[in-house]
């Protein structure tokens, strides 16, 4: 099955408004293309307009396709399986390495907290497609030396280095976001302008609701929310991308003991991440980048995040965490206030 599932997972965004097959702006007709479906273990949406009816649907599969024959560690035949398996031959492709240079990008700037080596944890904590462990203190500590992004490099020619044969790759928490921005190019190379395009709560924004004049509008789930699916916020969204990351949907519980076990984990300790971020959303410019940064903030502490966000002028953040009394407060940027809809 074409899976790049698990991620250290994800707040899911709703969109809000509803929309209608037509509208007239300024004495134009404007069409509202749609594509809808099912890729990469999740679900995607993608809206725009057009003076004609369109049908891209085909060019959207292909994108997916593409992309797990790249990097989806479900797929037994994609590049990232064979070099997971200890295959040096393997000369990546151009997707494949612009994830890696992003992903060696946001390691550094974030002290490594973002570690798509962590996948030998992932898949050990019982979280990705590998066979999970009974964890304990040593095994934690004896998985680590197959966890650095240091560790690995790509040559001149294209070919994965790992300086430890055991290192396994997990692009799943910039996957989908890059995804989302493969498909916003093929849509610009169509000389589509206004478009919205979600793949399991990843976003990017591009121009206008035309059906009515307007910037996007998108909803981010509470993560406090019960049974039913409540929002926390509502934003206005245009030539932006958007992710978030949360551990309130994807967590187990050992059988035994009882006790909880959430998704997102730290590639510093090797220990799942049980910490007072209860959820984390980024904008920047690419929804890739937006991905892996939101990613990181909910293995890091909060003022390590708070420190980034301010220190880059690319990203826009908005924080969902505990405090000490437990009490549910916000850290949201200047930037990213800004397109919230009060």
């Amino acid at each position: 099955m074409d899976l790049l599932k698990y991620r250290f997972y994800a707040v899911s965004l709703c969109l809000v408004a509803i929309f209608f097959l037509g509208c007239k702006s300024n004495g134009n007709v404007w069409v509202k293309n749609h594509s809808t479906g099912g890729a990469l273990g999740t679900s995607y949406s993608i809206i725009y307009f057009a003076k004609v009816e369109l049908d891209y649907e085909k060019e959207i599969d292909s994108v997916f396709q593409a992309m797990n024959r790249s990097m989806s560690t479900y797929v037994p035949t994609s590049d990232i399986s064979k070099i997971n398996q200890g295959d040096a031959t393997i000369v990546v492709d151009k997707m494949f390495q612009e994830v890696f240079g992003l992903s060696a990008n946001v390691f550094k700037a974030t002290d490594g907290y973002f570690d798509p080596t962590v996948g030998t944890l992932v898949n050990a904590w019982g979280f990705g497609p590998g066979k999970e462990l009974r964890m304990d203190s040593t095994k934690v500590d004896s998985l680590l030396e197959f966890v650095g992004f240091d560790k690995v490099e790509m040559t001149s020619d294209n070919r994965i280095y790992k300086a430890n044969p055991n290192i396994y790759f997990d692009f799943n928490a910039i996957a989908k976001g890059y995804a989302v921005d493969r498909i916003a190019v093929l849509l610009e190379n169509k000389g589509i302008t206004d478009y919205l395009i979600e793949v399991g709560g990843e976003l990017v924004a591009k121009g206008e609701n035309r059906m009515r004049d307007k910037k996007w509008v998108v909803a981010i789930d509470d993560p406090m929310m019960g049974t039913v699916r409540t929002s926390r916020r509502t934003v206005y969204m245009k030539d932006v991308a958007m992710a978030s990351s949360g551990n309130y949907r994807k967590y187990k519980v050992d059988p035994a003991t009882g006790e909880k076990y959430v998704h997102t984990i730290d590639p510093k300790s090797g220990y799942t991440k049980n910490s007072n971020i209860l959820a984390a959303t980024v904008m920047a410019n690419t929804c890739a980048k937006a991905d892996a940064f939101a990613t990181a903030f909910m293995a890091m502490d909060l003022e390590k995040s708070k420190e980034i966000l301010t220190g880059n002028a690319e990203l826009e953040g908005y924080i969902v965490y505990l405090d000490a009394a437990g009490k549910v407060m916000e850290y949201v940027t200047p930037g990213f206030k800004a397109k919230v809809i009060e």
